[in-house]
C-alpha cells in the first residue's frame, strides 16, 4: 500500500511538472486596437482561428479603448514598458509612431517585394517610411458616392450623378426646406460638406486632381493644394454650404453631422468610405446605392484610399519569442483569408490583391464601386494626419463662418501646413 501511495504521488508530481512545462511553452502577446464594434468582432474571430492553429500562442485582445483616447493610452503604456506587441494604427500615424519609438521595422517575410507582390498598390505606395516598412493592413478603404434612391426619385432622378456638374444639379434638386431656402430650414439635404469626415480627402486627393492640380510635390516637402487649381476646386466644394445651401456639416433633423444625416435617410448624396456601409445597412428603412465618385472637369477619375494597419512594437522586439509570435500573428491577420473575412464582417475592402480580385466582390452593387476605385486611389503621405485634417477644416470654417474668399482661406492655412512640413523634414536632414 505504501509503495502504491508513493507511486501515485510521484505520478501526480510528474503530471504537474508536465502541465507547468506546457504552460511555460505558451507565449502570450497583446494586440491593441481602438473600440469599434464590427472590428472588435472580426478580430475576435481571427484570434480564435489563429489560436486553434497555434496552440503555443495566446493573444490578449485589448479593444476597449475609445478612439479619442487611443494614442494617449498607447503612449502611456509604451513609456511604462508595457502595452501591445502588435498594434493597429491609422497609416497616416506611421511617421509619428516611428519617431516616438513605438514601432520597429517589420521582420521577414514582410519585405518590400513581399508587400508589392501581395497587397494593393496604395499599401506599397504609403506604408513605407524612410525606406522601411513598419506596418501592413488586413483591409483598406476607398471613397465612393453613396446615394439615397428614394430621395433621388422624389427629385426626379432615376440614377446618381456621374459628373461634378450633375452632382451640383442633383444636390440642389434634392434639397428640401421647411420655408425659405436657408440652412436653418433644411428638412432634407442634397449634399452636406463634412470636412471633419471624408470631405478633406475628397478635396485633397480627388477634386484637386480633377481640376488639374496635385496636393504636394513628389517628396511631400511642399504644399501645393493652394495653387490656382486648388482654389478652383475648393471654391467648388464650399459653394454647397455658402451659395447653394444644400446642407451643413452640423447635421439636420436632430442628427449630429452629415454622416448621421445620410444614415438617417435625411441626405440625398454623401461621399464616404466603405466603412459606412455597416451603419447604412443597420437602418432598414434606408434605400441606398453606391456609385464611383463623379468624374471631374478634366474627365479623370480619382479617389482617396486609406487604411488601418498593424505594426510590431519595440516591446515585442525586445524578446525573440514574443517577436516570433507577433510575426506569426501578423502574417495570419493580413492573409487573403483574413481580408475576405474582414470585408464580410466590417465592410472594409481586402488589402490583399488575391482577395480584392474576387469576381463576386467586384460585381457586388454596394462594395463593387469601392473596390473599383482601388485601381485609381491615392493614399496621402501624412506627417501629422490630425493636424493636416484640421488645417482644411479651418480653411472651410473661414469660408462658411467668416465669409472669407475660398482662395484666401487656403492661402492662410497653407502657410500653417508648410511650417508643419518644414519642421518635420528639417529634423531629418
Amino acid at each position: 500500500m505504501h509503495k502504491k501511495i508513493l507511486f501515485i504521488i510521484g505520478a501526480m508530481m510528474l503530471l504537474m511538472v508536465g502541465m507547468t512545462s506546457a504552460q511555460d511553452d505558451v507565449i502570450e502577446i497583446e494586440y491593441w486596437q481602438y473600440f469599434f464594434d464590427a472590428r472588435q468582432g472580426a478580430m475576435n474571430m481571427l484570434i480564435e482561428q489563429f489560436e486553434a492553429e497555434n496552440p503555443g500562442i495566446k493573444i490578449v485582445h485589448n479593444s476597449d479603448i475609445a478612439y479619442a483616447d487611443f494614442r494617449t493610452e498607447l503612449a502611456t503604456s509604451v513609456a511604462g514598458g508595457v502595452g501591445p506587441d502588435v498594434v493597429t494604427l491609422f497609416y497616416g500615424w506611421i511617421p509619428s509612431f516611428v519617431d516616438a519609438g513605438y514601432l520597429v521595422p517589420l521582420p521577414e517575410p514582410f519585405t518590400g517585394d513581399y508587400i508589392n507582390e501581395n497587397f494593393v498598390p496604395m499599401v506599397s505606395g504609403s506604408a513605407a517610411f524612410e525606406g522601411e516598412y513598419y506596418a501592413v493592413p488586413t483591409a483598406v478603404r476607398s471613397l465612393a458616392m453613396m446615394y439615397n434612391i428614394d430621395l433621388l426619385e422624389a427629385a426626379g432622378y432615376d440614377a446618381p450623378p456621374t459628373t461634378l456638374e450633375e452632382f451640383v444639379e442633383i444636390a440642389q434638386a434634392a434639397t428640401v426646406y421647411d420655408g425659405d431656402a436657408s440652412l436653418d430650414n433644411l428638412v432634407t439635404e442634397g449634399y452636406a460638406v463634412q470636412m471633419s469626415g471624408q470631405a478633406h480627402h475628397w478635396f485633397r486627393e480627388v477634386l484637386l486632381r480633377q481640376y488639374g492640380g496635385v496636393p504636394y510635390n513628389d517628396d511631400y516637402t511642399e504644399v501645393l493644394w493652394n495653387s490656382e487649381e486648388g482654389c478652383e476646386a475648393f471654391a467648388w466644394l464650399t459653394q454647397f454650404e455658402t451659395e447653394f445651401l444644400t446642407g451643413t456639416n452640423e447635421g439636420v433633423g436632430g442628427t449630429a453631422d452629415a454622416d448621421d444625416a445620410f444614415v438617417a435617410g435625411l441626405a440625398a448624396l454623401h461621399i464616404d468610405g466603405s466603412f459606412r456601409i455597416a451603419a447604412a445597412r443597420n437602418n432598414e428603412d434606408l434605400n441606398f446605392g453606391v456609385a464611383e465618385l463623379p468624374i471631374g472637369p478634366n474627365g479623370e477619375q480619382h479617389t482617396y484610399g486609406s487604411y488601418w494597419t498593424h505594426g510590431i512594437t519595440r516591446r515585442a522586439n525586445e524578446d525573440p519569442a514574443r517577436l516570433e509570435a507577433a510575426t506569426k500573428f501578423l502574417e495570419f491577420v493580413t492573409s487573403p483569408e483574413a481580408g475576405a473575412l474582414w470585408v464580410q464582417e466590417v465592410g472594409e475592402l481586402p488589402a490583399q490583391i488575391e482577395a480584392a480580385s474576387d469576381p463576386e466582390l467586384l460585381e457586388d452593387p454596394i462594395l463593387g464601386p469601392f473596390v473599383a476605385g482601388l485601381d485609381y486611389s491615392h493614399a496621402t503621405f501624412f506627417v501629422d494626419e490630425s493636424q493636416q485634417r484640421q488645417n482644411l477644416i479651418d480653411a472651410f470654417d473661414l469660408v462658411r463662418l467668416n465669409d472669407i474668399d475660398p482662395c484666401d482661406a487656403l492661402q492662410e492655412v497653407a502657410f500653417v501646413e508648410q511650417e508643419l512640413l518644414d519642421e518635420f523634414w528639417e529634423d531629418r536632414e
